[in-house]
């Protein structure tokens, strides 16, 4: 008998319904800008690389935020969900926005 997982398909907005508020929203906060930083550097990553040993429930909201922004596009691999950052779709719709922010925090984070 085969097992089946119970692994939902999250949803995410189109590049043209990416609201700039919601967008700036999800990346005042400290913790959602520093999973965005991280995905800039890498082409994927899963939540556990992502979550700073936060809780779960801490976790998924932020996930949920940068989720519903458009910031970033989660996909099920079995179990693991594998998070990639929207960058190009966000350049369409935003040009320069997050180029901005990024070298904006690497800068005051002395991240260069």
């Amino acid at each position: 008998m085969q097992r089946r997982l119970n692994v939902r398909a999250f949803i995410h907005p189109d590049a043209k319904e990416f609201v700039l508020e919601r967008v700036l929203y999800a990346l005042s906060d400290p913790v959602r800008m520093e999973m965005v930083c991280y995905l800039a550097s890498v082409a994927e990553a899963t939540c556990g690389e992502l979550d700073g040993g936060r809780p779960k429930s801490s976790a998924s909201h932020h996930f949920r935020v940068l989720r519903d922004a458009g910031l970033i596009r989660t996909r099920n691999i079995g179990s693991t969900h594998m998070n990639a950052l929207r960058r190009d779709e966000l350049e369409l719709r935003f040009p320069g926005l997050l180029a901005c922010i990024l070298s904006h925090y690497e800068q005051k984070d002395g991240r260069r």
